[in-house]
């Protein structure tokens, strides 16, 4: 089982350069769990590549449906209070603490593209090349 961040999520449905690495993470663990989150923030993702006409209401609504599916009963709720220490003591964003939050909660890694993330909380996340390495 890992955590998985939106970035990496998202990256299995929106035309990316980062697609093929996304895949090589869910075979090597296709056990995913996020924050409830994660639902929102892949929204707006879509709704991003919507309004820029990258993809189509179709295949928005079709990615979104697919995503559901593979994360299924996988989002969990992570504490305040944790989240809030997470970003009293880095400078990330309470987002992306809630992801490394999940994972210290649960004791494995943390996938991501976030370079930020990665060199912040070195225990936890690391970036997928390095996971599938």
């Amino acid at each position: 089982m890992i955590a998985v961040d939106t970035s990496v999520i998202a990256s299995l449905w929106v035309p990316n350069d980062m697609e093929e690495l996304a895949y090589q993470v869910l075979r090597k663990d296709p056990d995913w769990v996020a924050p409830l989150l994660w639902r929102s923030e892949l929204r707006n993702v879509l709704a991003l590549c919507l309004r820029k006409n990258i993809l189509e209401i179709s295949t928005v609504l079709l990615s979104m449906q697919e995503a559901e599916q593979l994360m299924e009963s996988n989002a969990y709720e992570v504490n305040s209070t944790q989240v809030l220490h997470l970003v009293h003591n880095s400078s990330c964003s309470s987002y992306d603490c809630e992801f490394v939050c999940l994972a210290d909660d649960l004791g494995i890694k943390l996938v991501s593209f976030d370079k930020q993330v990665c060199s912040e909380f070195t225990e936890i996340a690391v970036h997928p090349e390095k996971f599938v390495n």
